[in-house]
């Protein structure tokens, strides 16, 4: 019996974990069996595997072929196994010598033509392999620029199978050596501008403090006054990704399916999933390994829910934890994956199904039993988890005689400096800004002057205790913006008011 291995890697959400993929030849009548728990999409690798050498000129094992993937105990999903079993299968049967594939990590999938296609979780695969003490993998020659995103790793490109048995025998492939290793980011040809919002300058300036302190905000308003120019445009005045929070999301966006062509994503993301979306598609879901949703895929940057109360209410509840924790857990019978999930949700919505009520001016349409159900689509919960409140009302000035709001690049300034305000008290802790801290930790932080306001909103009702919890990290986030080092009364009343423009009470 002939014997051979080589190796890849089983992705659980962020997770990497080493596959020993054996390939074992004799012992029984000619057939091919693939075991260690994978799924359907890997259990047709034998077939695409078998098709590819043959397209290659080269023969199949005509004995019984036995294909393990350890641990055998760990389910096992995707197509990226492709490239280990064939070379597995390669060097048992002494066509490819066994040294590279031995020490090498190989992601991708074959066509039954022999080409080598790319998959989804290069990223994340490489930087397991690299913690396991790897130094060389093997990928599809279309993600060598993602691949190289690693540090430590010599990455060899394969487009096809003829490609593959070179490399394994230690032979260059033509034109590795031409290939960049620094990648050109890609810039968006058009960023969205603040400037571009006229007649809003209030909603301006809530935007602007929850970009500085990452605070979630509710932007409600009649159709057309601007809310979804606003949410365009937050990521364009949020910093660059530091080197961890980059590698970290394209790690997820590597896992979704996104190309990484232009290097390390350095801007923070924008999600804006449609409101007939699905649990699956906004929190992750699949099969049996869950892929990353709508809110991993927004991690360290902008979820933008319009028309929020158009969403399904099942999927709007299960944001609940992670805009508490950051993370999202998802549990399937055979596997429990963990993606992070530190997005700034900014929803939008229209005061009734018309949007026309309490827009001066105007006359709505609704029922008051219509308008009542159009309110209870967004829970209590929801709307409590929610920093900053704003109401945006009809300009009265014309689009000619409304000034223009400020850059964005000015207002980006301002939020970088109460950012690097914000880096420095919160030092040494996990958090990095005023609306990740917790409650507990935010009550270790210099007492706030004029508590009795809060107070005073806590007997009437009007403010819970995770309430009092967003007013304080808003006002930190005032007091950030105006360059002290203390939540004076001026900046708790502000952060109070920005706290309790009701949507409910408007409508």
């Amino acid at each position: 019996m002939s014997t051979a291995s080589a190796w890849s890697v089983a992705l659980l959400g962020m997770e990497g974990t080493l596959v020993e993929v054996e390939a074992a030849i004799g012992g029984g009548l000619p057939r091919t069996v693939l075991v260690g728990l994978p799924d359907a999409a890997l259990y047709e690798a034998r077939d695409r595997c078998r098709a590819a050498v043959a397209g290659a000129g080269l023969a199949w094992p005509n004995q019984l072929l036995t294909i393990n993937l350890t641990p055998a105990s760990l389910p096992k999903a995707g197509s990226h196994y492709d490239l280990a079993i064939v070379s597995a299968v390669l060097v048992a049967s002494g066509i490819v010598p066994r040294t590279i594939a031995a020490s090498s990590v190989l992601v991708g999938e074959l066509g039954l033509d022999g080409r080598v296609r790319e998959v989804h979780g290069v990223l994340p695969a490489l930087l397991a392999a690299r913690g396991e003490g790897f130094t060389t993998a093997i990928v599809a020659a279309g993600q060598v620029a993602e691949a190289e995103l690693v540090d430590g790793l010599t990455i060899w490109g394969v487009s096809c199978l003829a490609d593959l048995i070179e490399v394994l025998h230690g032979r260059p492939v033509l034109g590795q050596a031409a290939r960049s290793t620094a990648p050109t980011p890609q810039l968006p040809a058009y960023l969205p501008d603040l400037a571009d919002v006229r007649g809003q300058p209030d909603a301006c300036w809530a935007l602007e403090v929850a970009a500085a302190g990452g605070h979630h905000i509710f932007l409600h308003g009649a159709p057309g006054v601007g809310k979804s120019m606003l949410a365009e445009r937050l990521p364009g005045v949020l910093p660059d990704l530091r080197n961890d929070e980059a590698l970290e999301v394209s790690a997820v966006h590597s896992l979704a399916g996104r190309p990484l062509t232009g290097g390390l994503i350095r801007r923070p993301p924008y999600s804006n999933p449609h409101h007939n979306a699905s649990m699956a598609a906004m929190i992750g879901g699949g099969a049996r390994v869950a892929r990353p949703g709508a809110i991993s895929v927004a991690h360290r940057g902008v979820l933008f829910l319009d028309e929020v109360a158009e969403f399904s209410a099942r999927v709007l509840d299960a944001l609940r934890t992670p805009m508490e924790t950051g993370k999202v857990t998802i549990a399937r019978s055979v596997s429990q994956v963990c993606y992070p999930a530190r997005f700034q949700l900014v929803m939008a919505a229209n005061p009734c199904p018309c949007g026309m009520l309490g827009v001066p001016g105007r006359n709505c349409s609704c029922t008051p039993m219509s308008v009542r159900r159009y309110n209870e689509r967004l829970s209590g919960p929801i709307l409590d988890r929610i920093d900053i409140h704003h109401r945006l009302l009809p300009s009265r000035l014309s689009l000619a005689e409304a000034p223009a709001g400020e850059p964005s690049a000015k207002v980006a300034e301002r939020v970088a400096l109460a950012r690097q305000r914000q880096a420095r008290r919160l030092a040494g802790t996990p958090w990095r800004l005023n609306g990740e801290v917790p409650g507990a930790e935010l009550r270790k932080l210099p007492q706030a002057q004029g508590m009795s306001l809060l107070d005073d909103a806590v007997r009437c009702g009007r403010l819970s205790a995770r309430g009092i919890d967003k007013v304080l990290r808003i006002g930190w986030t005032l007091a950030d913006l105006d360059g002290t080092d203390r939540i004076t009364r001026t900046h708790l009343a502000s952060a109070l008011g920005l706290r309790q423009d009701s949507w409910r009470s408007a409508a």
